[in-house]
């Protein structure tokens, strides 16, 4: 039967599978497989979502006015440079498909977000891909030596997405430095309120300095607002003019807006939860490292673990182990990232039970089937 049909190129995609939140047998499994926030919103946000519910009925404010207040204010930026939409993901996309086409080239990290190639291919683009540097962030050099005629977008996210490593403000800097103006830089900065590399920054002063740079940022990780789908990104005027016009006029909704702005403006709720999300970074990294496991440094709320590649101690192995007891963690598939496994940080409990179970896991507590 005759039915519509899409782009060839679109059935190449593989579609994006978010981390696991179930498993065969276990009621209330744990669930550490997304990065999302085990602290929690500020108790503010959440009062200002409960509080919005009598005006559902209207239509949120297109220009999101009182929080871009709210975010000029605490972060100190130009209002008339922000853009909001259903999370960052939605900018990006939005941003892939003004800025790139068929025939053009998107270049990015060989290990990032798993989003990328998903946006590039939407686009008709050809995604090109760098291998990471040693510390598993993006290799600038590399990323430079690739830049071709065709070459539109170049993103990296800093922090990296699924490593946990990072860029420094030096690195960022040589490698916009090294652009053709007419490329644009794409700072994905979704774990940047993580960070706390005295060196690392998110890209606020390169894309006010500039035309071709934009870092785009999310509520959903430390502000812990991920069901709300709320995003934002810092862009030139170029850029803003760009994604004004083909913007959704209402991608983010009233809830969304209500209690992003009370998240930003609880600078103390924010404080706390990164000294929550250090401390246990720091926990995971030490404990897990004496027990013989390679973690690469995190500036995110997650930690990166790489297991042998031998059996039976090979992540996959221990990715089963730690579901059958009841911890989902993320098995990124791949001849890289199949070596690790990603692991949101938790609290205290959540934390000292899966080190103790990975213990037990590379004594032998584990099957040989």
């Amino acid at each position: 039967m005759p039915m519509p049909k899409a782009h060839d190129y679109i059935m190449d995609i593989t579609a994006y599978v978010p981390g696991r939140a179930t498993a065969d047998g276990i009621a209330n499994p744990t669930k550490l497989s997304a990065n999302e926030s085990v602290f929690g919103p500020s108790p503010k946000a959440v009062a200002a979502y409960k509080a919005i519910a009598e005006g559902l009925m209207l239509y949120p404010d297109g220009g999101s006015h009182e929080l871009r207040e709210a975010l000029a204010k605490t972060f100190k930026l130009d209002p008339t440079m922000l853009v909001f939409g259903a999370g960052s993901e939605e900018l990006l996309s939005l941003l892939m498909n003004c800025y790139s086409g068929p025939g053009d080239e998107v270049i990015f990290p060989e290990i990032s977000f798993i989003i990328y190639p998903i946006l590039t291919s939407v686009t008709g683009a050809t995604a090109v891909t760098v291998p990471n540097n040693n510390d598993m962030a993006a290799d600038i050099d590399g990323i430079l030596a690739a830049v071709t005629s065709k070459t539109k977008v170049v993103i990296i996210d800093n922090p990296n997405n699924p490593t946990g490593a990072y860029n420094s403000w030096d690195e960022v800097k040589r490698l916009h430095a090294g652009l053709p103006d007419d490329v644009l830089l794409i700072l994905d900065g979704a774990y940047a309120e993580c960070a706390t590399a005295v060196d690392f920054s998110a890209g606020q002063a390169l894309v006010e300095a500039s035309n071709n740079v934009v870092m785009t940022r999310t509520f959903s990780k430390m502000y812990a607002l991920a069901g709300l789908r709320a995003g934002w990104c810092y862009a030139p005027d170029n850029v803003c003019d760009v994604l004004n016009r083909v913007r959704l006029p209402f991608a983010l909704n009233i809830a969304a807006q209500a209690a992003a702005k009370e998240a930003v403006l609880d600078v103390a709720h924010a404080k706390a939860a990164l000294e929550f999300n250090s401390a246990g970074r720091s926990f995971l990294t030490a404990s897990l490292s004496a027990l013989g496991l390679r973690v690469i440094p995190s500036q995110t709320n997650f930690i990166f673990i790489e297991f042998p590649n031998e059996e039976p101690v090979t992540a996959k192995n221990a990715y089963d182990f730690l579901t059958e007891n009841g911890y989902l963690l993320r098995h990124i598939k791949g001849p890289i990232t199949g070596a690790y496994l990603r692991m949101t940080v938790g609290n205290q409990q959540q934390n000292r039970s899966v080190v103790e179970l990975l213990r037990e896991f590379l004594d032998g507590g584990h099957s040989d089937e």
